[in-house]
């Protein structure tokens, strides 16, 4: 009988240390569509940025990595009669390569206080579009800041309109620029906007409009010839990145005509979902200089704007020797919503003493013969901010309420692993449980044999 429970407890404990031995540094990182899931490749990536202002108008030049530019966003194919919308997808980077690059800042002149210590993770609430289980409203859940909410944790408990806009009077909005690759690049403009009550735009008219007729479900604009060569694009040139930034791939007043459905449309012919305009009203704010290129593996993209705009209600003010607090994102290798990287809070001083300072120049335009800053950018996962205050799920929730920057505490790289880890934690737990099991039966299992052995020697 002692040689059948020694025999058994061998098996169980070699199986054990064979099963060890497969399943170590396999992990539980997954990517899992339905729960919203993708953990990039790069888990950091690096932002170079330059400011310049001449007293009247403030400028920032930004400079990151990306392997092949995006410049399409989404696009209306020819397929058997019909005109139907090919997009990117929702989650993680866009295989056909349609979800556009993008730079987005975020300023505050110190009206939001926790921004300047926390950034952009006072702006996500739980169950935000794209979180595992967000709710399948049909409506997107945006951006908000804490106080706009009766109970920051709850997206639904928006104050009444009076208290957003007395808040909005005091100041409390963040400011944010974005540039797109897609959607306002190619005619030199960008995006001004604010995150309040939601993520939103200024008051105006925006860089892009809508290219679809739903009544007629064809495009309302096509190409025009006589300027770009061809009424249509073809789909596999669109994909496959055909296409350079001297040709005529986007669709404006200057490239477009009305659409003509009685042409002989075919198979894979391709015209863009947008259509670039003018912009207009405090939303047209932020300009460029000139259209950004992708060149040697970077884009290289700059913007412009007033230091005073005189929308105190959409913008943040910039005034001579002011310091303000910035929190930058990008999206690099046709990623879209939160599969972008974002930075830690930090200064931009003009000619003042901060993390980024702005020089100030004379003449025309910036010469940028200052060095570049750069910037440690990370993945953020699905980190938000009742997470964060929340005492029984972050251990650091005490030092929040006390005021404490998240930079005392983290780098960007520790806070990276932390959100991959974030998005696992239920599986982490499991397997945790499973690796304490399987411990103490090896454990049970070493000692049976001792024990065996030790009474088949005193036999």
């Amino acid at each position: 009988m002692r040689r059948t429970y020694l025999a058994a407890s061998v098996v169980i404990f070699s199986g054990l240390l064979v099963a060890a031995w497969v399943t170590h540094d396999t992990g539980v990182k997954i990517n899992d569509p339905d729960r919203a899931i993708f953990i990039p490749d790069e888990l950091t990536t690096t932002l170079q940025v330059k400011a310049a202002y001449d007293g009247d108008k403030i400028y920032f030049r930004y400079r990151w990595p990306v392997d092949r530019p995006s410049i399409f966003h989404d696009i209306l194919v020819y397929t058997d009669g019909e005109w139907v919308r090919e997009k990117g997808g929702d989650i993680g980077p866009s295989k056909n390569f349609l979800n556009e690059d993008r730079i987005a800042m975020m300023i505050d002149d110190g009206s939001v206080p926790q921004f300047g210590r926390y950034g952009g993770y006072i702006t996500i609430g739980e169950g935000l579009s794209t979180f595992t289980g967000a709710p399948k409203t049909g409506e997107e859940r945006t951006k908000y800041l804490p106080d706009t909410r009766s109970d920051p944790g709850d997206f639904e408990t928006v104050l009444p309109e009076s208290d957003l806009e007395t808040l909005r009077q005091a100041g409390y909005f963040i400011d944010l620029w974005q540039w797109r690759s897609s959607r306002s690049n190619p005619i030199a403009l960008a995006d001004d906007g604010l995150v309040a009550a939601e993520r939103s735009g200024d008051a105006g008219r925006s860089p892009y409009s809508t290219n679809f007729d739903k009544e007629t479900g064809q495009p309302k604009f096509m190409f025009n010839p006589a300027v770009a060569g061809t009424y249509a694009l073809n789909y596999d040139d669109v994909v496959a990145g055909n296409f350079g930034f001297n040709d005529i791939y986007y669709l404006s007043s200057e490239t477009a005509l009305p659409f003509d459905p009685s042409l002989e449309w075919k198979n894979g012919d391709t015209i863009p979902r947008r259509m670039l305009r003018t912009t207009q009203g405090s939303r047209g704010d932020v300009a460029q200089p000139s259209s950004a290129q992708w060149e040697n593996g970077f884009w290289d993209v700059t913007l412009v704007r007033q230091m005073d705009t005189g929308n105190i209600l959409d913008d943040k003010i910039f005034k001579d020797r002011g310091t303000y607090d910035i929190a930058l994102a990008v999206f690099r290798n046709a990623s879209t919503m939160r599969w972008h990287y974002i930075s830690l809070p930090l200064t931009v001083g003009l000619e003042s003493d901060a993390t980024l300072i702005a020089k100030r120049f004379a003449g025309g335009a910036p010469a940028w013969e200052q060095d570049w800053t750069e910037i440690e950018m990370y993945y953020p996962g699905q980190i938000n901010w009742p997470m964060l205050t929340d005492p029984k799920r972050h251990p650091g929730a005490e030092e929040i309420a006390q005021g404490i920057p998240a930079a005392v505490r983290h780098n960007p790289t520790q806070l990276a692993i932390y959100s991959v880890e974030a998005e696992f934690a239920d599986q982490i737990i499991t397997q945790w449980l499973l690796t304490l099991a399987a411990s103490v039966a090896l454990i049970i299992a070493l000692g049976i044999n001792i024990n065996l052995l030790m009474i088949r020697r005193e036999t």
